[in-house]
């Protein structure tokens, strides 16, 4: 069960999807951080994501027997927010060596003729 039929549940369906046994093992059953994410996308959900930031500590089938009961039932969709790749950031970390902070860090120095120059630099040629 992937961690978006637990927001369907909650959301949409209000069947109780929690199992015990399945949230026992990692990487199955009911994921709080992705739960809680899904849910902040929605502006009549975001208390109820916020209150169980707040209470991080309590056990999953608490967290989830919350969110299930106290969210009200609506069909909500929303895409998760993607940060847009930056080809020259590539380009630059290659060059430099620098990690992913530094390296846009850089870029924002750099003028765009002297990462012409650095892409020529770092080409290693073949099809493209």
């Amino acid at each position: 069960m992937n961690p978006f039929d637990y927001v369907s549940s909650i959301t949409y369906t209000k069947k109780d999807l929690f199992d015990p046994q399945q949230a026992e093992q990692p990487g199955t059953g009911y994921s709080s951080f992705h739960t809680l994410r899904s849910l902040s996308y929605f502006p009549d959900c975001i208390h109820a994501a916020n209150v169980m930031n707040q209470y991080h500590h309590l056990d999953d089938k608490l967290q989830y027997h919350f969110l299930l009961n106290i969210i009200r039932k609506k069909r909500r969709f929303s895409k998760w927010i993607k940060t847009d790749p930056i080809s020259d950031i590539e380009v630059v970390k290659k060059y430099y060596g620098y990690s992913n902070t530094k390296a846009k860090q850089a870029l924002s120095l750099l003028s765009p003729d002297q990462i012409n120059i650095i892409r020529q630099k770092v080409d290693q040629g073949g099809r493209k």
